[in-house]
Formats: structure tokens, sequence, C-alpha cells
């Protein structure tokens, strides 16, 4: 029998295998990058999107979400800091993106650890 972590995953691959092209194969690997990022995440389906959180029980501290534009975003669980420089005590929190290259995999990577760390 699955436990509840495989079934989990498994929702938030059928999630993101319902998503039309070009988008499936973006969320496919950002969902990849996450998890090589922060292996420790569970993958959970959080308030109808693909989520990562540190239990199954626990809220999400990243979410993908496929609207008009596909969406990382950080939740308010998760560890902020702020920006400092020109964005002074603001705190990054979601980004927007089309398309990943390797530069993009890198940022996401380290926003998925500056989050869970």
């Amino acid at each position: 029998m699955p436990s509840k972590d495989e079934k989990n995953l498994t929702q938030v691959i059928e999630k993101i295998a319902t998503m039309d092209e070009p988008r499936r194969s973006v969320m496919r690997r950002v969902h990849d990058v996450i998890l090589a990022a922060a292996p420790h995440l569970k993958p959970r389906i959080w308030y109808g999107m693909p989520a990562y959180a540190a239990s199954a029980s626990t809220p999400a501290l990243v979410t993908l979400r496929n609207d008009e534009r596909l969406n990382l975003a950080i939740t308010e669980k998760a560890a902020f800091r702020p920006a400092g420089g020109a964005d002074g005590a603001m705190m990054p929190a979601a980004w927007y993106l089309d398309s990943l290259d390797e530069e993009t995999e890198k940022r996401i990577a380290e926003i998925v650890r500056s989050a869970v760390s």
C-alpha cells in the first residue's frame, strides 16, 4: 500500500500531466529542480496547485501555479529575510516564468533553498 507521501507525489505528477505543452514540460522541470534543491521537501497538492512542504501534514513552503503565467511562489510559512539593497525591507515571494534555461534553474534552486533554510 502506498504511503501518504507517495500518494501526494502521484497527485502532483498527475496535476502537472494535465497541463498543456509547453507549460507541462516547464512545470515538470521546475518540479525536478525543486526536489533536487531540497530533497527533503514533500510534494503535495495545496489549494489545487503543486506545492512542496516539510511534511505531508505541514503548510506548503513553495507553490507552482499555472494561471495566465507560470508562477513560482514562496508562502508566508517559509523563512523570509528582507531583500536589502534597493528593495530594503521588502521580501521577494513570487516569480513568473515562461521558459527555463540553466540560469533560471539555478535561481529557482537558490530560491527554494533560501525558503527552507
